[in-house]
């Protein structure tokens, strides 16, 4: 599949990025981000909301930096595997994503800002056009959305990546900046529950980092993920249960999901009602009932509906297992 034309823009610094991308903002023209591109290059190709600039951080060295407490948007995924500073649990869900060859590209900044996917949109232009196309890709045609019939005000599209949930439950921030200046919010805060917009960003932003707080070192927890084979495939469920250890329960208990609607989620009412009165294994099967419920995926990936809720009770048991252990 040809690519369609675009420019290619390599600032040096993230000032220089965001000068760039303020002239073009200002200019009222579109652009892109690439960091890795393993996301974005594919969906040009199969031309999926192409721009006609593309601004590449490939060069700004200071998003790429790492520590205990601070993941620059840059950082490759391959390196939270390898980074001895890098929290056990981020590095457990970097080594689920994908396979070692897009880990070695893809970054975490891409892998937040994942663009939302559904079975009708992902597909090349000739099948997208032979059915007068979907909401979130309707080429000027006012299309209506695929999953939800009669309606183009909502798209639906499942955002399927890892880290976010694990960022989550550890409490990390995220970065932004433009030309405008700087803001952080709570990683939560920074998505849209909207398969279109996904996500706060303003046009001529990008993530710059995330931060995790002081006490993130005193979590520990599991990732666990459904997906049709056991390398590559993005989630079609995804489920982080972190914890704090205390004396016969956990002193904390957070869970988050994936790959289940339009944003990733953290469950914060149920992980507390779990907590509140701790049973050990039945207060686990009750948690992971009350997550099962809370989810509501629609028919927009490869797995049904009712098997993805299914398996969210499972993964979620699965993903607490070390709970119980004394």
């Amino acid at each position: 599949m040809r690519m369609p034309p675009f420019s290619l823009l390599t600032p040096d610094s993230l000032d220089e990025a965001l000068s760039i991308s303020g002239e073009l903002a200002d200019s009222g023209q579109e652009f892109d981000w690439v960091a890795g591109g393993t996301d974005l290059l594919p969906n040009y190709k199969w031309h999926l909301n192409s721009k006609p600039h593309v601004i590449s951080l490939a060069r700004i060295s200071e998003l790429s930096e790492i520590s205990d407490t601070h993941i620059g948007a840059m950082v490759r995924l391959q390196d939270l595997i390898e980074s001895d500073s890098v929290h056990p649990l981020i590095s457990k869900v970097s080594s689920m994503i994908a396979s070692v060859m897009l880990r070695r590209s893809g970054t975490v900044g891409g892998n937040i800002c994942l663009d939302t996917r559904c079975f009708w949109f992902n597909q090349s232009e000739e099948w997208r056009e032979s059915i007068e196309w979907c909401y979130k890709c309707d080429c000027g045609t006012g299309a209506d959305c695929r999953v939800i019939p009669n309606q183009n005000t909502l798209c639906v599209a499942t955002y399927q990546a890892d880290l976010a949930p694990a960022l989550m439950c550890l409490g990390a921030s995220i970065h932004l900046a433009s030309s405008r200046g700087t803001r952080s919010m709570s990683l939560p805060e920074f998505f849209q529950e909207d398969g279109v917009n996904r996500n706060v960003l303003a046009p001529g932003e990008l993530v710059t980092h995330l931060t995790l707080p002081e006490d993130a070192s005193d979590w520990v927890g599991d990732y666990q993920k459904l997906r049709q084979r056991e390398a590559w495939d993005f989630p079609e469920a995804g489920v982080v249960v972190a914890w704090k250890k205390g004396k016969g329960a956990p002193s904390d208990l957070r869970v988050a999901t994936t790959g289940l609607g339009s944003v990733p989620s953290l469950h914060q009412d149920e992980a507390s009602a779990a907590l509140a009165d701790w049973e050990g294994e039945v207060s686990i099967e009750a948690l992971a009932d009350s997550i099962r419920k809370a989810v509501n995926p629609v028919l927009n990936t490869w797995f049904p509906p009712s098997y993805r809720r299914k398996m969210v009770k499972v993964l979620t048991k699965r993903a607490s297992r070390d709970l119980l252990v004394r």
